[in-house]
This record gives structure tokens, C-alpha cells and sequence, in this order.
């Protein structure tokens, strides 16, 4: 396997559909491509494709260039930008006649021809063809009229379809970069559209002449374009043309090895960035789905991944699209930043209408913030806002919803936590450093005193102090807090488990 070829400098392509919010399996092909662009010191083009206009969505094409740009792939041709080959676009090229004068070039040297089969005529032969029980697909009835019988049948209204002419004999070799020498025999293909009634072309057609005229050397893509691979091959002998080496990238599946769809969760790339992911996190995710640098390093830098990329770090294997995974790694890049960097990201998340509860005021007190982010950096897996709520939230609220069973911890009941909860409150309101070294200690030698053990007494101060179970390390949420406010939730939970608070089921 080799990075390069006597094709010349690398250029590669990323050439979408706007049919749809970009697909993380499609974006980890743009990236890939990206990647080999910049090791091998090439160009990386981008290409809109929309010639199915049916499947067209309304902007879908800005969220494409919006998902490039997100993940940091820049390009050095395309849409905003241009370049030598323009427009990249391929409505504008048809416009342009490209791919009608590449139909009739076809048509003109013996590897086409027009065809003016009704849909009704097309309908009846699959119907026929499904009864004696046989694969449906073009029957080549168009494919030795004469010009005469197309000339009258076309005066007569007929609508034509220009297909292409597939050998009857022989075989399509084809070598795959990754994949090795794939041999197909065409007898199993029919004669297939290249340039519709409408003149647009389809797939076929317009890729092989776009990707001939910007000189593309290299097309890597899914695998499963395999098997669409053998027509492009005879269509670039039709022309004459060299064909581009051909790079199959595995495809991606679902944790339960199924291919990956909505129902494995999120494939939108852009629903990951607007769940909390950072397009660091991303991209070497992606990066790693199929390709590996040969060592055992997984956390790795883009220039990083650049550097070590090749070809032969290629696998054909179906690649785990593990979300677990991602937020580990997510996870990782996020305690990675600064903490102010952090504090930043955070603070418009959980001042937005669905971050903290309405009743905290706004804005939040930047370096409050940035005090309280080594708390929770060592939870956090994405920037999202409900999950930073919950996190967050009592250190700014004023009154905390508290639940007296959560108070009192295993061996111990009510009494016994309200007089123990008193005495930490006497110990907080008289410590003489409120630093979070110095009470633990202090606390720990109250455990002693109050004949507990660590986990009864500090379970019973976390609650009392936060609500939750599960919360930052006790006695720096102690020092985040302050005395004063650590004094009164701590003895307010104490009045409400003496009974003094049944009616008041909150603590300040």
C-alpha cells in the first residue's frame, strides 16, 4: 500500500449531497481525506453533489460547510473559496453543459446510447422479470435502435435517458488501495442511466467528470460503493481516461455491530457539537474509526494525527462507533483546558433559559465560576446543560430542596444524625482555617469524637449541604460554599430532622 501514486500531488475531494444534516460516517470520510491532503502535502476539495434534486433538503448544504468548518477542515477549493476548476457546485456545472457534452462523447464512441422507455414499458419488464423469478433490471431494449427509430420516437414526445452500454463479456479488475485486486462480472450488470430526461446526471456520470476534470488522485469513500465501483471503472475506460486510486473505507456500525443508524442515538455530527462535544474531541474520534497510527496512543492532537497518518494505517474492518468511548474522550479534552477556558464554555450554557433554575439571577459571577470548575472538571464528559445544572446548581440557590431520608446515613438514624449534624455546625462555625486540608482533618477527628465513621458523618454533610448523593469532594464544596452558608444548611438539616422543620421542607 502506498500514500501516493504516479498520479501526481495528492488531491483529494469531499463531494456531499445535501440531502440531509451531514452523518458522522460522512464526516469521518471528509476528515480522512483532509488528513491524507495535509500529510502528503496535497489539496483537499470539496464538491457539492446535487443532482438528485427530489432528495434535496433546504439547508442542508450551509449545515455541510457548517460541520467542515466546526471540525477545523479547511478547504483549499470549493464552495466560498473557488478555485481553478470552479464552480464546484454541480447544479452550476450542468448548467454549463458539462455533463451533457460528456453524455454525448459517450454516446459518440459506442459506450452509450439513448433510450426512450416509458416508465410504464419499465414497470411491465420488472414485473415480468420478478414473475419468472429473475433479477429485475434494464432489459437493453433501446440499446441497438437506430438513429431513424429514436429520431421518430423522440418527435413523437417520447422523453430519452442516455445509459450507458455495459459489455456483454470479459470482466472489471479493479485494484483497491486497501482492499487488494476485486474482480466483477459485468453479465450481472445492466445498462445503467448515466444522464437523465431532465439533463441532469446521475451519480455516475457527474463524479467520474468532475473528478477527471479537478484531477482528483485519489477517492476515498465508504465501502459500500464497492459494488458501484466496476460501472466507474468501464465508464473510465469509455472515456479513455485514468481512473483516480481508490481507497474503500470500512464502514461504520452501531455498538451492536448493526449498521449505524438513528437508533444507536445521535449520527448528526452537528447534534454532538450542540450536546456539549468539542470539535478537538471529534475529530480525533473519527480520526481513529478505521485507521490507527500503530502505536497504542489514542489521545492525540490533529497535527499529531497529520504527522502520523498513512494509507497503510487503513483497516478494512467495520469500525464501533462507541459512544461511551466518545464521552471518555470527551472527558479527556475537557479537563485538558484551562480552567478559565473552561469556566467560559460553562458560564453561557448555564445562564441560557434551560441551564440553572430561573430564580438564579444572571449574569453569574465570572471568577465565582471559574472557582467551582476544579470541582466538577473530573465529572464532566460533555457541555451540557442539564447535567451542569445539576452539577452546579445549589452552589448559586439560595434554598435547596432537601429529602431528610437522603440525610441519614446507614447505621444511624434520626436523632443520631441531627445531634451529629449539630456539632459539625458548631466545628464549621469555629474552625480557624476554612480551607479544605485543614477540615478534613478537623472533621475526621470529629468522627472520632462522635464515635462515626467518615462515610456516616461526611454522607450525612454532603447531603445536607448540596442535596445530592453523588457531589464534588466534601470539604471543598465546604470552602466553595462558604462558612456562613455551610453553617445554615448543615443546622437547618439538623432542625429538620429534631422535627423543628417538618413544615419547612427546604434549607437556605
Amino acid at each position: 500500500m502506498s500514500d501516493t501514486s504516479t498520479l501526481g500531488p495528492v488531491r483529494v475531494r469531499y463531494a456531499p449531497s445535501p440531502t440531509g444534516d451531514p452523518h458522522v460516517g460522512n464526516l469521518r470520510t471528509a476528515l480522512l481525506n483532509w488528513v491524507f491532503a495535509r500529510h502528503a502535502g496535497g489539496q483537499f476539495i470539496v464538491r457539492i453533489e446535487d443532482t438528485d434534486r427530489e432528495r434535496m433538503v433546504d439547508g442542508a448544504e450551509d449545515r455541510i460547510l457548517e460541520a467542515l468548518k466546526w471540525l477545523g477542515l479547511d478547504w483549499d477549493e470549493g464552495p466560498g473559496v473557488g478555485g481553478p476548476y470552479a464552480p464546484y457546485v454541480q447544479s452550476e456545472r450542468k448548467a454549463l453543459g458539462v455533463y451533457a457534452e460528456a453524455a454525448r462523447q459517450l454516446i459518440d464512441n459506442g459506450h452509450a446510447y439513448e433510450c426512450t422507455c416509458t416508465p410504464e414499458r419499465l414497470d411491465q419488464v420488472r414485473q415480468q422479470q420478478r414473475a419468472k423469478k429473475k433479477p429485475t433490471g434494464y432489459d437493453g431494449y433501446c440499446r441497438n435502435k437506430s438513429a431513424d427509430e429514436l429520431a421518430a420516437e423522440k418527435a413523437g414526445g417520447l422523453a430519452s435517458v442516455v445509459r450507458f452500454k455495459v459489455p456483454l463479456e470479459g470482466e472489471v479488475v479493479f485494484n483497491d488501495v486497501l482492499r487488494g485486486p476485486l474482480t466483477f462480472d459485468p453479465s450481472l450488470l445492466q445498462d445503467f442511466v448515466i444522464l437523465k430526461s431532465d439533463g441532469y446526471p446521475t451519480y455516475h456520470l457527474a463524479h467520474i467528470v468532475d473528478d477527471h476534470e479537478m484531477g482528483i488522485t485519489h477517492v476515498l469513500r465508504s465501502e459500500e460503493w464497492i459494488s458501484s465501483t466496476p460501472r466507474h471503472m468501464m465508464m473510465y475506460e469509455g472515456f479513455g481516461w485514468e481512473p483516480p486510486a481508490f481507497v474503500h473505507l470500512s464502514i461504520l456500525l452501531g455498538p451492536d455491530r448493526s449498521k449505524l443508524s438513528k437508533r444507536h442515538g445521535d449520527t448528526a455530527l452537528l447534534e454532538f457539537r450542540d450536546k456539549g462535544f468539542l470539535p478537538g474531541t471529534m475529530f480525533n474520534f473519527l480520526s481513529l474509526l478505521g485507521w490507527s497510527a500503530g502505536d497504542d496512543e489514542e489521545v492525540m492532537t490533529r497535527e499529531q494525527i497529520v504527522e502520523k497518518f498513512s494509507l497503510d494505517g487503513l483497516n478494512s474492518a467495520p469500525s464501533i462507533f462507541d459512544i461511551t468511548k466518545l464521552e471518555w474522550m470527551n472527558g479527556v479534552y475537557l479537563r485538558q483546558l484551562p480552567v478559565e477556558t473552561l469556566a467560559e464554555m460553562l458560564i453561557p450554557e448555564l445562564e441560557a433559559r434551560d441551564g440553572l433554575p430561573e430564580s438564579i439571577a444572571r449574569p453569574l459571577d465570572r471568577d465565582y465560576v471559574t472557582s467551582l470548575v476544579p470541582l466538577v472538571h473530573e465529572r464532566l464528559k460533555v457541555v451540557d446543560r442539564a447535567e451542569l445544572s445539576e452539577m452546579l446548581s445549589y452552589f448559586f440557590q439560595d434554598e435547596i430542596d432537601l429529602d431528610p431520608a437522603e440525610v441519614v446515613q446507614k447505621g444511624m438514624d434520626e436523632a443520631v444524625t441531627a445531634s451529629a449534624l449539630e456539632s459539625a455546625a458548631l466545628a464549621l462555625e469555629s474552625a480557624e482555617s476554612f480551607e479544605a486540608e485543614p477540615l478534613e482533618e478537623q472533621f475526621r477527628a470529629l468522627c472520632v469524637e462522635l464515635d462515626l465513621k467518615p462515610r456516616q458523618l461526611f454522607g450525612a454533610l454532603r447531603v445536607s449541604l448540596t442535596a445530592r448523593k453523588v457531589a464534588p469532594p466534601l470539604f471543598d464544596t465546604m470552602v466553595a460554599l462558604g462558612r456562613g452558608r455551610s453553617v445554615d444548611r448543615v443546622r437547618r438539616a439538623a432542625a429538620l430532622l429534631s422535627g423543628a422543620g417538618t413544615r419547612e421542607r427546604t434549607v437556605s
